[in-house]
């Protein structure tokens, strides 16, 4: 009998359901999988060697592929991690064979405000521990790999700054004349150090280095967090780990890992991060963790391998996309998508009455502060008024030829009026609807969630892209702001528009996504304009190329890549129970 999750929290039910869960044999057989695809950490996580998985099921036809978004979110988040675990117990309550994908957490928001993204309540991605702190050590090679390219290259700036051109041809190195002030890596840490945004390296002697400003960012926002998303397989993450530009010389020339000799080595440290991770749900369904990137900062999806097995392993294939459809199921659409080749047939737009609130004018919550009262108390008018920002959403879902299912995440507080006045609004904009309980009741509660997808997956889809690789990424930008942002237009700055235009004459351009950067609180880039504003311009201040990942990453308002960590952190709750050994207090 599992623990009733108005009285017990999310780590309390996690624990519990920890002692009936599968064993990864179990889970594994149950899956399809042979005995030697399975590559086991301990009793409970695996990892799963994907090449054989694809080459044995290659002529097996793919199960329907479903992406979870949602509306622009409060700080607080929608449960739309917990939506996705509960979509996939009301899917196996159905009988169907399902499979999860989601991305595994950073450590930044594990031990600050956001929590592990396991989930919550009787959906979650078990067990809760290794989920929450490493799992099988993909962010620590991420963060190993990327960190040696940075010896690489401070060591080499060192070296060249203080050896002759003789010297160095005796250390059997070729100068590069590395720009010191255009080293575009940063050193990563997976928390978030806001102490360690800027930084001065290379301080002491000649021997201690080159002196020169430097700083760190969180490890997820490494493009090696993007490449292990988007890599078909070793082959293709070794090609992209060699591309990847971490300076540019004084004549403005690109330095590639390449370039610097390391990128083999950055390989041999992410080797074992190709292969996903095998977990389940509360309720036994298997789940694969690939991947963490962030939405707002990076392309915000599980892997593209994860999927790939997915779609083989089960007649249904479940996956999530950060934040609100502005954000990660944009990135799905015009990027995941076309890396993949895989095609979705529905996409569950989740919403809570609590964000339709927050866009209709109800005071913003503010994350380790007690809940406004307005949220307690039925107010029809502005649950109405926020479905502004529902249908936004639904709109771009429906330009991308999928079909929507709204997910109505229930809270306890929640009014019929309320969700009658959603359900009318969301059917007139073309969605599918589906209140769901699945936090209080897991999979039983996701039933009415699991009809609406079966059916949404029943009917024809018409596919098709945002825009074309060959499309002028000023064209592109555009396009974005306007048909997903709802923006009048864009405004670019000075170097933005130079930088544009060099890629332009840049042949790698026609090969590369576009991959913005922007505020996960708004449609817009200003995080305080909520519902779906009218008559705004997008502005973007900058463009960074990542060549590895294959993308161009426009930057709209003041992103950082280090985030900061709150007075009021998750760690401060966080424990071991020094008899047995177990973590308490994770959420």
């Amino acid at each position: 009998m599992a623990l009733d999750p108005t009285k017990h929290a999310d780590w309390e039910i996690a624990e519990d359901a920890e002692t009936r869960m599968k064993t990864v044999y179990q889970l594994a057989e149950e899956l399809g999988l042979e005995r030697e695809e399975l590559l086991p950490h301990g009793h409970y996580v695996a990892k799963v060697d994907f090449n054989k998985v694809l080459k044995r099921m290659e002529k097996k036809p793919d199960g329907k592929f479903i992406d979870v978004t949602a509306i622009t979110p409060t700080p607080l988040g929608e449960g739309k991690s917990t939506t996705t675990m509960g979509l996939v117990q009301g899917l196996g309550k159905r009988d169907k064979r399902v499979v999860g994908a989601i991305r595994q957490p950073s450590g930044g928001p594990t031990m600050n405000i956001k929590g592990s993204a396991a989930g919550g309540g009787l959906s979650q991605c078990i067990p809760l521990t290794p989920f929450s702190l490493g799992l099988t050590g993909d962010i620590n090679a991420i963060i190993n790999a990327h960190n040696l390219a940075m010896v690489a290259i401070t060591s080499r700036i060192q070296h060249e700054f203080n050896y002759d051109d003789e010297r160095l041809a005796k250390s059997n190195l070729k100068r590069l004349d590395i720009d010191p002030d255009r080293v575009e890596l940063r050193w990563i840490i997976d928390f978030c150090a806001q102490a360690l945004r800027k930084i001065i390296v290379g301080i002491g002697s000649r021997m201690d280095g080159f002196m020169m400003e430097s700083g760190f960012a969180i490890a997820v926002s490494s493009e090696l967090m993007a490449i292990l998303a988007v890599a078909k397989d070793l082959k293709d993450m070794r090609e992209r780990i060699g591309k990847m530009v971490v300076a540019y010389d004084k004549k403005g020339k690109p330095i590639t890992t390449s370039d610097l000799e390391v990128a083999g080595a950055m390989t041999a440290w992410m080797v074992g991060t190709i292969n996903p991770n095998l977990m389940q749900t509360i309720e036994g369904q298997p789940v694969f963790v690939h991947a963490g990137p962030f939405a707002n900062i990076a392309i915000g999806q599980s892997s593209v391998i994860a999927d790939r097995i997915g779609v083989k392993l089960g007649d249904y294939h479940v996956t999530e996309s950060g934040f609100g459809a502005d954000i990660g199921f944009e990135k799905f659409w015009n990027l995941k998508c076309r890396y993949s080749g895989q095609r979705p047939n529905a996409a569950v737009v989740v919403t809570t009455i609590r964000a339709l609130k927050c866009h209709g004018g109800a005071p913003i919550p503010v994350p380790g502060r007690p809940l406004d009262s307005a949220y307690k108390e039925e107010n029809v008018a502005w649950v109405e008024k926020g479905t502004e920002n529902l249908v936004h959403h639904i709109e771009t879902v429906r330009k991308a030829g999928i079909n929507p299912v709204v997910c109505i995440n229930h809270f306890h507080t929640d009014t019929e009026a309320e969700i009658k006045v959603i359900r009318k609004i969301a059917d007139a904009a073309g969605a599918r609807v589906a209140v769901s309980k699945h936090w209080l009741k897991g999979g039983e509660g996701a039933l009415e969630l699991a009809d609406a997808v079966i059916d949404a997956c029943n009917h024809p889809t018409n596919f098709k892209f945002l825009y074309e690789l060959n499309t002028p990424l000023k064209t592109r930008i555009e396009l974005i702001a306007k048909e997903v942002y709802g923006a009048d237009g864009v405004d670019f700055t000075p170097d933005a528009l130079t930088k544009i235009k060099a890629l332009d004459n840049d042949p790698d351009i026609s090969k590369m996504g576009t991959c913005m950067v922007k505020t996960h609180l708004s449609v817009t880039d200003n995080p305080q304009l909520k519902g779906a504003p009218k008559g705004w311009r997008l502005r973007i201040r900058d463009i960074l190329t990542f060549k590895g990942a294959g993308f161009v990453v426009p930057l709209a308002g003041d992103i950082k890549l280090m985030p900061g960590t709150s007075s009021d952190p998750a760690f401060r709750r966080v424990d071991v129970d020094v008899d047995t050994g177990k973590v308490k207090g994770l959420f």
